[in-house]
């Protein structure tokens, strides 16, 4: 409760902060969305700076989603997306559960191993000849398994999975449960914030998927939607496609941020409510 003055002149800048901190945030989405509904010519008309559109156009959009490789670009995305993120929570929690385990045999110096991996990596070139001799080149999976265990994301489920009490592993063995059924049946259901959040920083990570398909991926074919966008902007690079003839290049800049960005903007609000709980417990122990 405000007592006094001095309080009031505080929250009153703290609450300026904040409208700061949020219009500097919403301004740049905002002009970016306006920009690419306005026509080019009144885009010019305000010297390229438009906020509220006067006359509305979906030109760029529907340029961009008419041109095949779009719809290619975003199947190749969302499998990515779906297929690499549940293949990197399994991984994920399949390990963070026994190392969370104090009963584990060697937890201490397999700890030190994957900390080990976090500090010191291979490196491009080393990773690239892991992924060729594996196979994986020009293959959709080249972008999903080398990254399928994210050892800071496994530091942080492990945490979580700590501060759950091993008396529930312990009621559970009395009544004649496994390490799985435990794992599947009681942890795995107590786990849905640390599993939402780590979920979240996977599938942003394969939504943004650029530099693995430029490295180990040769078929255009096989691009995710990332690299098609960059493509189809460097129309130097891809002048069959010559949009600038058609459309500035400002609204269709500006549109490839739009559809690059809506649906993970579109997801998180539904799993926003778990992140914070998530990422806090997962990141203090207890």
């Amino acid at each position: 409760m405000v007592t006094n003055r001095a309080e009031r002149i505080f929250l009153f800048f703290v609450y300026l902060l904040l409208a700061c901190s949020a219009l500097a945030v919403l301004f740049p989405l905002l002009y970016v969305f306006s920009v690419s509904l306005t026509p080019y010519a009144e885009v010019l008309k305000n010297g390229g700076f438009t906020i509220i559109p006067r006359n509305i156009t979906f030109e760029a959009y529907t340029a961009f989603m008419t041109d095949s490789n779009i719809p290619r670009a975003y199947g190749v995305t969302i499998f990515i997306t779906v297929a690499g993120t549940a293949l990197n929570l399994l991984l994920t929690t399949l390990m963070a559960y026994p190392l969370s385990r104090k009963r584990l045999p060697l937890r201490g110096p397999i700890m030190m191993f994957l900390v080990f991996t976090m500090l010191f990596n291979g490196g491009m070139i080393p990773t690239y000849l892991v992924v060729k001799a594996t196979g994986l080149i020009d293959s959709l999976w080249s972008m999903i398994v080398p990254g399928a265990v994210h050892t800071f994301y496994l530091l942080i489920m492990k945490t979580y999975f700590e501060n759950l009490p091993e008396s529930l592993d312990e009621a559970a063995k009395v009544d004649g449960a496994g390490d799985l059924r435990i794992l599947a049946m009681i942890v795995i259901p107590l786990s849905a914030p640390i599993l939402a959040t780590v979920g979240l920083f996977y599938s942003v990570g394969h939504w943004n998927e650029f530099l693995g398909a430029i490295l180990y991926v040769g078929d255009a074919g096989k691009h995710p939607l990332q690299v098609v966008l960059r493509g189809i902007l460097n129309t130097s690079q891809m002048p069959e496609l010559d949009f600038e003839r058609v459309l500035p290049t400002e609204s269709l800049q500006m549109a490839a941020v739009i559809l690059s960005t809506l649906p993970i903007l579109i997801v998180y609000p539904f799993i926003q409510k778990y992140f914070t709980q998530g990422a806090l417990l997962g990141s203090v122990k207890g």
